[in-house]
């Protein structure tokens, strides 16, 4: 089975991407079972505010600049977690967060659950991304989903995210959330339209 990568680039593929470069290095991130086999939902809160991790109603531009709308409501109960439901293009993903800010990815809508054929919940952006930081986002049986934070600082972080066949590399700024998507060949893939809105 093949799992896109999970963040909000759904239904846009890039030729060339896949390098086969390897696979990311886990180096885990403050204590976490990433992926979680069983999720507690006495360890999660009902909002999703990392202020990294920004999700609200938005437009971003494609890599042809068409227009693609983000839109995030209330999603449902996954692994008995409340998740809140993002929809970009023509895929949904629920997302969580823990009691310590950290955002947990629960699924794909049709595609896989946390808590389904064996299907685990991934970290997708931690309370407090470090430079050097590896992960897993998601234990999915066939995929291989993990995340290095690049660099991070006061602003911005810069995620490399992977599978077996692709990487990318995502830019999230404080406050504001996913600012942008590329391939490591460079071809933007998905940007926010920041004068659309």
């Amino acid at each position: 089975m093949r799992v896109p990568l999970p963040i909000l680039v759904v239904g846009i593929v890039v030729a060339g991407c896949g390098s086969g470069s390897g696979t990311i290095a886990e180096t885990g991130v403050d204590g976490l079972v990433v992926p979680t086999p069983s999720p507690d939902p006495a360890d999660f809160v009902d909002v999703v505010d990392n202020p990294w991790f920004v999700l609200d109603d938005a437009l971003f531009a494609d890599g042809r600049g068409r227009p693609v709308e983000r839109v995030v409501l209330d999603g449902p109960d996954v692994a008995g977690v409340p998740t809140t439901a993002v929809t970009l293009g023509p895929a949904t993903d629920y997302f969580a967060q823990d009691a310590d800010g950290n955002v947990w990815w629960f699924g794909r809508d049709g595609e896989w659950l946390a808590g389904r054929g064996g299907a685990e919940a991934g970290l997708v952006m931690p309370a407090e991304p470090r430079r050097g930081d590896g992960y897993r986002r998601a234990g999915v049986p066939g995929a291989d989903l993990r995340a290095v934070v690049v660099s991070a600082d006061d602003d911005s972080v810069l995620l490399e995210v992977a599978d077996h066949l692709e990487r990318q590399r995502q830019l999230f700024t404080r406050g504001v959330g996913l600012e942008l998507v590329e391939t490591t060949t460079g071809a933007v893939v998905l940007a926010r339209d920041v004068e659309g809105e």
